[in-house]
């Protein structure tokens, strides 16, 4: 077998020519390095934690079904910030006389997968399908999602029928490579119709219920009962049910515990403990080198009491990001100068977010100004996609929760962060 040696140097460009000047292969320091299995990668790792970290369960192991979220490939066509406006446009779109008229109202192109005229034949026969649509961080919009309006269909389709039927459909939101030097922040929750650029630039939504599709006709499916049914692994629920159980954790005076003792874990306490953990500072950090190369591994406690105490910072975490949080009522942040309200660009200074030469929004700290999600700076990536544009009463109260929002899950990763040293004690 070849052995495999490593060494880097960091600095400016001349530094590195300097150094390469005076080394040659036999007299650099190397590193010798035992890739491990499954990617095998040609840099240092730490071992130990890698091995500890590889006992984890993996996100995909977790959940049954999952896939990316959804590329509509024209979101100024199929995508608004106004149901009305995107409505209007799909019924012109729908009544154009053919698809040369098509063509010039909308400035569309046929593509590979997609051509016009085979998408008007099928959307005369359809209702229009519109539903909200989780965009980017906290900024909802809406989306036109018949299938005849997405290349090739959208392969996502079976996915968010939980939507399509008007139910809630809770998902967490996920990468499965940081494509950047930065930790990891590819986390966000979302109860909608979600894209493939939400939470990070490939995101991947794994919902805690799966519904069945109805409408399937073939005969080799297996038979759908019409309700919706977790999207966890059995083989998860055995495993916790058991650690619960017989752990001696698990005699603390907590709910769901049967007459002989036993434990019924559901999947909202799974799904919400994952949140928490993946909001971990802490785990971030002590990971990151692992969270760059592939979908998230999660810790899961032996602690009965410590797994719900997590799962409930999940579930506060969660109803903040989807800004319905009882906290939210009262906001830190206001904006108290009447004008325009037209965002033409906006800046952070001594704690006002300004729009406009006159109007800002206030009490907002630099930490929340600066925090990420996915790579993007929410505060300013918000603002930015509405340049130009005038915001509602409505988008202004939105900013105000997600100022807010992003202050108290400051706080709450750090009260996570506690927990989840007690976790790794536990494992």
């Amino acid at each position: 077998m070849a052995k495999v040696f490593h060494a880097e140097i960091y600095g400016l460009r001349e530094a590195k020519y300097d150094w390469l000047n005076k080394h040659n292969i036999k007299n650099v320091k190397w590193n010798k390095l035992e890739p491990q299995s499954e990617f095998y990668l040609f840099i240092p790792q730490d071992r130990r934690m890698h091995k500890a970290y590889q006992t984890f369960e993996k996100i995909t192991d977790v959940f049954t079904k999952y896939s990316l979220g959804i590329f509509t490939h024209r979101d100024w066509f199929l995508t608004d910030f106004n149901y009305k406006s995107l409505s209007n446009r799909i019924n012109i779109f729908k009544n154009s006389k053919n698809e040369i008229e098509a063509k010039a109202l909308f400035n569309l192109k046929d593509t590979r997968d997609w051509k016009i005229k085979t998408a008007l034949s099928l959307l005369k026969n359809e209702d229009l399908i519109i539903r909200k649509y989780a965009f980017r961080p906290f900024d909802e919009r809406y989306v036109c999602y018949n299938q005849s309006m997405y290349d090739r269909g959208c392969s996502r389709y079976s996915l968010f029928l939980g939507v399509l039927l008007e139910d809630e459909m809770l998902s967490i939101n996920t990468s499965r490579i940081v494509q950047r030097q930065s930790n990891f922040t590819d986390v966000l929750i979302s109860n909608q119709l979600t894209d493939a650029h939400y939470s990070t630039g490939g995101n991947y939504v794994f919902p805690i219920y799966v519904y069945p599709n109805l409408d399937n006709k073939d005969l080799f499916s297996e038979h759908e009962t019409g309700e919706k049914k977790p999207n966890i692994k059995p083989e998860l629920f055995e495993m916790l049910n058991k650690n619960y159980s017989t752990s001696p954790f698990s005699s603390l005076s907590l709910p769901r515990r049967g007459i002989e003792g036993e434990v019924t874990v559901t999947p909202e306490e799974i799904f919400y403990y994952i949140y928490a953990v993946l909001y971990s500072n802490t785990y971030r950090t002590k990971y990151a080198e692992f969270l760059k190369i592939d979908f998230p591994r999660v810790p899961f406690t032996k602690d009965y009491k410590l797994f719900i105490q997590l799962g409930k910072l999940g579930k506060q975490l969660a109803d903040l990001h989807l800004l319905k949080s009882k906290e939210l009522e009262k906001t830190i942040s206001k904006f108290p100068i009447d004008g325009s309200n037209k965002v033409e660009k906006p800046r952070f200074y001594n704690g006002k977010v300004w729009i406009n030469k006159e109007q800002y929004f206030d009490s907002v700290k630099e930490e929340v100004w600066q925090y990420q999600i996915g790579g993007y700076q929410v505060c300013e990536k918000w603002l930015k996609d509405r340049k130009e544009r005038t915001l509602t009463l409505d988008e202004i109260k939105t900013y105000c929760k997600i100022v807010t929002a992003l202050s108290i899950t400051i706080d709450l990763q750090k009260e996570i962060d506690k927990y989840f040293e007690e976790v790794e004690k536990t494992l």
